[in-house]
């Protein structure tokens, strides 16, 4: 089981071979995994954007 998270706003993952995250989709897309740098990018502010890009689901979901 891993950490989900939510999109809440739209973006390009370029280190998913540039996948178009729509809001509302998880993030990662099933059968990609995430840094926790990255995570940690998308979560807050720090990245090229000054964006909040995901939100942490309230529970871990199953990877299946």
């Amino acid at each position: 089981m891993t950490k989900k998270y939510k999109v809440v706003q739209r973006f390009k993952e370029v280190k998913h071979d540039g996948h178009i995250y729509k809001v509302n989709d998880y993030y990662p897309v099933k059968g990609k995994r995430a840094t926790k740098a990255r995570i940690a990018q998308l979560l807050t502010t720090n990245n090229k954007e000054k964006q909040v890009f995901i939100v942490e689901v309230g529970d871990e979901v199953d990877d299946d």
